[in-house]
């Protein structure tokens, strides 16, 4: 009985994830981000100091990994939880970028312009005719 059943049981352990430490990193910049998303306050030297590194080692690092200084991927993020937001709410552009830290919407249209090629408006517009 048992040699049949140990020929039919075969015990696996579960998969493991493993991320790597690059990942973890990206991921944890990505959180405290995402926390203080609309303090426009949040700066570089607060994501630096979140993930406990120095200025310099940040800039390195989210560089070397995305191609973008800690300012650009700070704004981005901002600017892509906008995008969800223009396509997915009801509110008006001025809230949309009060709500994602910015301070002056004329700014924010342009820099939401600058990264995505249209005006809030337009891609508002653009979302709600494609759905």
């Amino acid at each position: 009985m048992r040699k049949l059943f140990q020929k039919q049981l075969e015990v696996n352990p579960t998969e493991i994830s493993i991320t790597s430490v690059d990942e973890q990193f990206i991921r944890q910049a990505l959180e405290e981000v995402e926390k203080n998303i609309s303090e426009p306050e949040f700066s570089v030297e607060d994501l630096s100091r979140a993930l406990h590194m120095s200025r310099v080692a940040l800039y390195k690092k989210l560089l070397a990994l995305t191609g973008k200084s800690p300012l650009d991927f700070i704004k981005t993020i901002r600017l892509k939880r906008a995008a969800q937001l223009l396509e997915k709410s009801q509110q008006t552009i001025s809230e949309i970028a009060y709500e994602v830290g910015f301070n002056n919407p004329k700014y924010f249209a342009r820099t939401f312009r600058k990264e995505f090629g249209v005006l809030p408006s337009e891609y508002a517009a653009q979302k709600a005719t494609s759905s």
